[in-house]
């Protein structure tokens, strides 16, 4: 009889739905990826993503929010299992953290006031003087310390929300972000009516990375894996661009 106990038990955990929720990190900050409904329930396509992937693996989501900065040191301490909140893969995240294959890639624009800034072609010379703004943090407050700190006035803020409402408010000249959170997060609302992109697509992979990966603790081999056998099937039964569609319909962000 304790044997049957003993493997009726065994049985039991080895069941889909049995295992602790995975607890999902992301900033619930960047629409159209992330952000929070009416209700406060954070929706976007990083949600429906971890959703799907989660089903595919047939673990439980709990999705958890924190601060942009604060996403890696809650994966390290144990406070998340895995962040997805279109983190760039670089070489200095991945000393710290495990990366999935990419799931997600998008470009980098400058946003400024319509009329303001008439350049084809952002340089640190052609805007010399000029108050730039950042999320920091970011992937791209690395690159505009690297590339335009010596020739412009560099403004840092905890979100994005933030740096767009700095530069509504006419705290800043320009704004570097990714393009789609921009394109769908910023210039079609009230706020962003009298903004455009400026200049050309930003690319510089040594510091944007290879794309936005699934951040797992160093070491946590058994769920990278998972995670990016899921991520191959969501990808070939047309799952990830039904999801991208809901939200891009103008692009691939993939």
């Amino acid at each position: 009889m304790l044997r049957m106990l003993l493997c009726l038990f065994a049985v039991l955990l080895a069941q889909p739905g049995t295992a602790a929720p995975l607890r999902v990190a992301m900033e619930g900050q960047f629409p159209p990826f992330e952000e929070l409904d009416a209700q406060g329930n954070l929706v976007g396509f990083n949600v429906d993503i971890a959703n799907a992937l989660c089903q595919r693996m047939q673990r439980e989501c709990e999705l958890k929010r924190f601060a942009w900065e604060e996403l890696i040191p809650a994966l390290e301490d144990g406070r998340a299992d895995l962040i997805l909140a279109s983190m760039s893969i670089t070489a200095a995240r991945a000393e710290r953290v495990d990366f999935t294959a990419r799931y997600a890639q998008t470009p980098a624009f400058f946003f400024a006031r319509k009329g303001h800034i008439n350049q084809m072609l952002i340089t640190p010379r052609r805007i010399a003087g000029k108050r730039v703004g950042v999320q920091q943090g970011t992937t791209y407050e690395r690159f505009l310390e690297a590339r335009f700190a010596e020739h412009v006035q560099l403004l840092r803020y905890p979100s994005a929300a933030q740096a767009y409402q700095a530069l509504a408010g006419g705290e800043l000249d320009l704004l570097l972000d990714d393009a789609v959170s921009g394109y769908f997060g910023f210039l079609p609302t009230e706020q962003g009516r009298d903004f455009e992109q400026v200049g050309g697509p930003v690319v510089a992979p040594q510091f944007f990375g290879q794309g936005q990966g699934i951040a797992v603790r160093k070491g946590d081999h058994a769920l990278r894996e998972q995670l990016d056998r899921a991520l191959v099937a969501i990808l070939a039964d047309g799952t990830h661009k039904r999801i991208e569609k809901r939200y891009f319909k103008q692009f691939s962000v993939y």
